[in-house]
């Protein structure tokens, strides 16, 4: 390992080996030192952000496409690698900056007067819109922004459309009833959310998975339709015999194994990719070269890496609560090497937890917009009050860009 130094102009390594090989690669002062995809380390207490942070070198640079996934520490935690002492300290930035913008977006999104009175509010964002103001002005002068409409003006049009999904009679009445039973558990462990964040996250998933489809909750459900694989089945019956190629991605693979089935059913042939594939290259040539006019993927597995720009269709099978990593997987399609429109569908299941979580994901997105942009328009977990949100009866108004599926039955 000492010779490397000596024999090469350019040291490429993974976080992991970085992290590994600390001692080593912080004996000697760097050049420069390079953060390809640096959202990996947006996490300030792993030990790779940590082994990252004593490197020494001339310059350091973080590249990625989601500098903020989650919440604004994830930009804390960048800047504090290659801009050391630019930002406070974490409690002193979470205090002057973090809580009160994040306060400032619950306002936003709340009834005048419905938690507390119009002045408090008012209160509140006006000192979001100061925090957002200063934090800004501080980042700017060390952050180059580049969309993809900017850099690659060739691009043909995507287009992105929420697929609502009127659940089936039978499938409607099973969520409805676990929903309940769920919301007053939930309620009752919200209060503490440190303690009860497993407890919370486990039925949050339930729902999510039974909005999907009730067969991957549990066998005694699998006489229940899962409106949702009709909806996509009817889908790609309509578009596959055009030449359309497709993208299907679903954080769950108990469902990529349903819809599998359906497919092979069909004489469908399609490609596979999670994370427990093996050979990744294999799986991606077999779409790409043809074979497989449908490739099934796992959220996580194929978020990032791949260029499949042989797809014109995307479909996203249930939202994430991070919408920074449905984007990186709609890139897959759309990107340099494209030349057809791309068709992005959001499938969500009309009335459930589904739609909350898209209204999450577009408070993110409005919160970076407001951070990077002129204009000035999430903590370190999904809060209390998020969770709150997700069990309210009122309904979410998911803006225009939204088709319905009517159910016949």
């Amino acid at each position: 390992i000492d010779a490397i130094r000596e024999r090469a102009d350019v040291v490429v390594t993974s976080y992991s080996i970085a992290r590994l090989d600390e001692a080593f690669l912080s004996e000697d002062p760097w050049a420069g030192l390079i953060l390809d995809e640096a959202q990996f380390v947006k996490n300030h207490q792993t030990k790779a952000h940590k082994a990252i942070r004593n490197f020494r070198a001339g310059f350091k640079l973080a590249i990625t496409g989601t500098p903020m996934e989650n919440t604004l520490s994830d930009l804390w935690s960048i800047f504090r690698l290659v801009v050391p002492g630019m930002l406070p300290r974490f409690a002193k930035f979470r205090d002057d900056y973090l809580r009160p913008i994040e306060a400032g977006q619950r306002v936003a999104r709340t009834e005048p007067g419905k938690t507390d009175d119009v002045e408090t509010q008012v209160q509140r964002q006006t000192r979001s819109r100061e925090a957002m103001t200063k934090l800004r002005t501080k980042i700017r002068p060390f952050m180059l922004r580049r969309t993809k409409e900017s850099v690659a003006a060739e691009l043909p049009e995507k287009q992105e459309m929420v697929l609502q999904v009127q659940m089936e009679r039978e499938h409607e009445q099973l969520y409805q009833q676990i929903l309940q039973r769920e919301r007053k558990n939930v309620l009752n462990l919200v209060a503490d959310m440190d303690s009860n964040r497993i407890s919370i996250f486990r039925s949050l998933t339930l729902l999510r998975m039974l909005a999907l489809d009730p067969s991957i909750v549990d066998d005694q459900y699998a006489h229940v339709p899962s409106s949702k694989l009709n909806e996509l089945m009817s889908r790609l019956t309509e578009i596959l015999p055009e030449g359309h190629r497709v993208l299907i991605f679903s954080q769950f693979t108990s469902f990529l194994g349903r819809l599998g089935e359906q497919l092979d059913q069909r004489d469908i042939d399609y490609a596979y990719l999670d994370g427990s594939t093996r050979n990744r290259g294999e799986a991606v040539e077999q779409f790409r070269a043809g074979d497989a006019p449908v490739f099934l993927i796992s959220l996580r597995a194929g978020g990032f890496g791949l260029t499949l720009t042989e797809a014109d269709y995307v479909f996203l099978l249930d939202p994430w609560w991070n919408p920074a990593v449905e984007a990186q997987a709609v890139d897959r399609a759309h990107r340099i090497g494209q030349d057809k429109n791309v068709m992005v569908y959001r499938m969500v299941s009309k009335g459930s937890i589904e739609e909350k979580v898209l209204a999450l994901q577009q408070q993110k997105i409005e919160m970076f917009a407001a951070l990077t942009e002129d204009d000035t328009a999430f903590a370190s977990n999904v809060t209390a009050e998020d969770i709150r949100a997700l069990f309210d009866d009122s309904p979410v108004d998911l803006g225009d860009m939204t088709e319905g599926i009517e159910d016949d039955s």
